[in-house]
């Protein structure tokens, strides 16, 4: 709360009727009714404390990889599933679930999550998988596509050439790592506060304007907001490792987008692989922006946010079904 109301002070000097419509949109937000969390899915596999859990639906299997850095429930967030609308058409739908870091996980690179969990579930598996992976989770899954058992690749709005980053958002995001290096160094985790602070870096006029049109919204659009917002700011800490070879080998040194991300001795090429690869990008992203994507593999381009092409309301129409018909051309079922 202190950071975000330091950051609403600071886009809304000078216009005070913007800072009473944000805040309103606040308190709209904090008194906000929220259902019961849905249970979790059961697991089939695990690996260094991680879940492999299991959506159900028959046909070819499909692994979602999500971000490190929030909860993995944007991909199944109530009735805009995409992992429950996908498991009911065809395929076998699974969901890497990593949790909070233990004090062994704390260690763990990128990398080393790759290594030491996404590529050992995917070998408890019968048969390669589809590897579809959002955000973060796509440059992991990007890694594991070339290193492991898989049919094909998808990206939903996945970094990879970090260099695509505006100098602004770079330079931002240093002086963020700089701040909370020590913190990090002493907890061996990445508090969720700071990693909301970059993103909120990122477009500082976004996050007060979407509260402003929070107090304007319907029932509806009120329960889809909370439902996001809570999303974005839940979530386990950064393993710390994860973090510093997130700020200082992908921001500061783009080692993916030249070619010398190194991952189980071997350098990362998405150009390199041998198996189907759609790369969704989103040219209106403002976190992940269409600048930072790979330049390889199949491209489909939304005109939706980073959030939005998942869970928006055009996001059936514009993600899944395409997402649904690659997967059944690339990969159909027996």
């Amino acid at each position: 709360m202190p950071l975000f109301l330091a950051l609403l002070q600071r886009e809304t000097a000078g216009d005070p009727a913007r800072a009473a419509r944000a805040l309103a949109g606040l308190r709209a937000y904090q008194e906000a009714p929220r259902p019961p969390a849905p249970a979790l899915m059961p697991a089939v596999a695990e690996a260094g404390g991680a879940m492999l859990r299991d959506y159900g639906g028959e046909g070819p299997a499909v692994l979602f990889v999500p971000s490190l850095i929030n909860p993995p429930r944007v991909l199944d967030l109530g009735e805009r599933s995409l992992l429950r609308w996908l498991a009911g058409r065809g395929r076998r739908v699974l969901l890497l679930d990593c949790g909070a870091p233990d004090v062994a996980r704390q260690s763990l690179s990128v990398a080393g999550h790759v290594e030491q969990i996404l590529l050992p579930l995917m070998r408890v598996l019968a048969e390669p998988v589809d590897l579809v992976g959002y955000c973060l989770g796509g440059t992991m899954a990007l890694a594991a596509a070339q290193l492991g058992p898989s049919r094909s690749v998808t990206t939903l709005a996945a970094p990879w050439r970090f260099s695509g980053f505006s100098d602004e958002s770079r330079a931002d995001l240093a002086r963020l790592w700089r701040d909370a290096a020590a913190v990090v160094e002493r907890l061996g985790v990445l508090p969720m506060e700071a990693l909301q602070s970059a993103f909120w870096s990122l477009d500082p006029g976004r996050t007060v304007a979407k509260f402003e049109a929070l107090a304007e919204m319907d029932a509806e659009g009120r329960a889809a907001f909370v439902a996001l917002e809570d999303w974005a700011n839940d979530g386990p800490p950064l393993a710390g490792a994860a973090a510093r070879e997130l700020f200082e080998d992908f921001f500061a040194a783009d080692l993916p987008g030249r070619g010398a991300w190194q991952v189980a001795g071997a350098a990362i090429d998405p150009a390199q692989l041998t198996i189907p690869f759609l790369n969704i990008v989103s040219t209106t992203d403002r976190i992940v922006p269409s600048a930072s994507a790979a330049e390889a593999g199949e491209r489909l381009d939304l005109e939706s946010g980073h959030v939005g092409m998942v869970v928006g309301s055009r996001a059936e129409a514009s993600l899944w079904r395409p997402l649904e018909a690659w997967l059944s051309r690339v990969s159909p079922a027996c």
